[in-house]
């Protein structure tokens, strides 16, 4: 229904389901990219994510990098820190440091972890200077402490008390 109504979320998720056969749906990856597509046309930064992912990787779908790199870019614009993430990856398996440091420093200073560990394997491969570290840290460490709120810390506590107790 939600699909239908034109919510670019649900066709996101829905997207998600066929692009891994989940909840007894047979995996299809063309129709996953149609609605990809279509999320993406309505301002889905997440489905841009995936189109990019997907066209990257070519897996199920031919690769094609400047379709991937359009996609990220599109997500990166949109706040999408795992997709301005991966173009620094991208950038800096092309050599690009410069480039790879610049994407990095953005994600990181949106609280992105793994972008932060990117520049310190750059900062002590002697591809970043410590100005830039110390500038990512404290732009994660910013982005981190207005994310925090007593009701986030207290879910969290619980979905760590419910991982614990899973198994139980």
């Amino acid at each position: 229904k939600r699909v239908d109504a034109g919510d670019p979320v649900a066709m996101w998720h829905l997207g998600n389901h066929y692009s891994y056969g989940l909840h007894g749906l047979e995996k299809d990856v063309t129709r996953a990219i149609e609605l990809y597509e279509r999320a993406a046309v309505l301002g889905s930064k997440h489905a841009q994510m995936n189109l990019g992912c997907l066209y990257h990787v070519g897996a199920d779908v031919e690769q094609d990098t400047a379709k991937a790199l359009r996609h990220l870019e599109a997500a990166a614009v949109k706040g999408d820190t795992l997709a301005r993430c991966k173009l620094g990856n991208i950038e800096a398996n092309a050599g690009n440091y410069d480039l790879a440091l610049q994407n990095y420093l953005i994600s990181a200073k949106l609280g992105d972890d793994p972008s932060l560990n990117c520049i310190k394997k750059m900062f002590m491969a002697g591809l970043a200077t410590k100005d830039d570290y110390a500038a990512a840290l404290r732009g994660y460490q910013i982005a981190i402490q207005e994310m925090s709120s007593p009701d986030r810390d207290q879910a969290g506590e619980c979905t760590q008390l419910s991982k614990q107790t899973a198994h139980l």
